[in-house]
């Protein structure tokens, strides 16, 4: 029964402590509105405290009944924007989840980001069930212990999706994936939803960034952290200062670039941003072939990595020290 796959996931809401149970009939209205239900059926449910059900099972029987009463497309890409809008339902305005996330953070800022990375993938904004299915394993090899995955999360895309994106009117709202504007947005065919993101706020180089995790994360606590300004990726010696500023906000995470170039760079050059997560790579740990100094930074120690592709490693215990380092590869 709808009514019964609807009151488990108001149960699981309040345990995961999305709402309060002040908040149920507001909940229970619009989920009602959203499955074109004109009654509700009170009925004995199976969702308890003690339940295992992951949030993609309490939302499967859900998204089968709209398929079924014709309320949306049985596409993968329409189902994806329904749960969506079902999860931004229960989703704290911005401002509940910035303070709730700074009170912890003034505590600790590792369980501010344990609390932020559960609280993404309990709204499944984080989609944890998609990531397990991902293959991963390591391999020791000369270099070290390496990581090797295949992509296994992200849905094939339908054909009906493929025309539907096609016809599709185009619009530049949000610019790019990345944009604030982004957080409550509903998506559409060439858009992803985003009821369920809500990012946290952050001040990187004297200018207003933001951070949220990959909804698709291939390592641990996969995060992102952007600029609000749509504006271009650009490596240049600015970059060391932004990185630094981030690492300060989270050091007990690791950040870092691609490149701003078509070629090696992340999907999205057109928005500046970086990508970071709680993980140890194998180039982290990776032996020192060959040091060589700077001879205007007697602070900074520098070497050729053991690694299969060219790297450089700098360090120094000092960050002030390396913000004028300029390397070119």
């Amino acid at each position: 029964m709808i009514y019964e796959a609807l009151e488990n996931l108001i149960q699981y809401g309040i345990k995961k402590e999305l709402i309060l149970d002040c908040d149920v009939f507001v909940i229970k209205n619009q989920l009602m509105e959203i499955l074109k239900l004109s009654d509700w059926e009170e009925c004995e449910i199976s969702y308890t405290k003690e339940s295992n059900k992951s949030i993609d099972q309490l939302l499967e029987p859900i998204i089968e009944y709209a398929c079924k009463n014709k309320i949306i497309e049985d596409t993968s890409n329409s189902k994806d924007l329904f749960d969506t809008k079902i999860m931004g339902i229960f989703t704290p305005f911005p401002r509940e989840v910035v303070k709730s996330f700074n009170t912890k953070y003034e505590k600790s800022k590792v369980e501010a980001t344990n609390w932020y990375y559960d609280f993404s993938k309990n709204l499944n904004y984080v989609r944890a069930g998609r990531i397990a299915k991902d293959l991963k394993w390591t391999f020791d090899c000369e270099y070290g212990k390496l990581d090797i995955t295949i992509n296994c999360s992200k849905p094939e895309k339908d054909p009906r999706d493929i025309a539907a994106a096609k016809n599709q009117k185009s619009a530049s709202y949000p610019k790019c994936q990345l944009c604030p504007e982004n957080a409550g947005f509903a998506g559409h065919a060439n858009h992803p939803a985003r009821q369920n993101l809500r990012p946290i706020p952050l001040t990187v180089n004297n200018e207003k960034w933001q951070l949220q995790y990959s909804p698709y994360g291939y390592y641990n606590e996969h995060c992102i952290v952007f600029n609000e300004k749509h504006i271009p990726m650009k490596i240049d010696q600015a970059v060391f200062t932004k990185l630094f500023d981030i690492i300060d906000f989270l050091p007990h995470y690791f950040v870092g670039s691609n490149a701003d170039l078509p070629i090696v760079g992340g999907s999205i050059l057109t928005h500046e941003h970086f990508q970071g997560g709680n993980y140890t790579f194998a180039m982290e740990t990776a032996p020192i072939e060959k040091e060589f100094s700077l001879n205007n930074f007697k602070d900074v120690k520098a070497g050729i990595v053991k690694w299969p592709l060219s790297v450089i490693r700098v360090s120094s215990k000092n960050n002030l020290n390396c913000q004028n380092v300029v390397i070119t590869f």
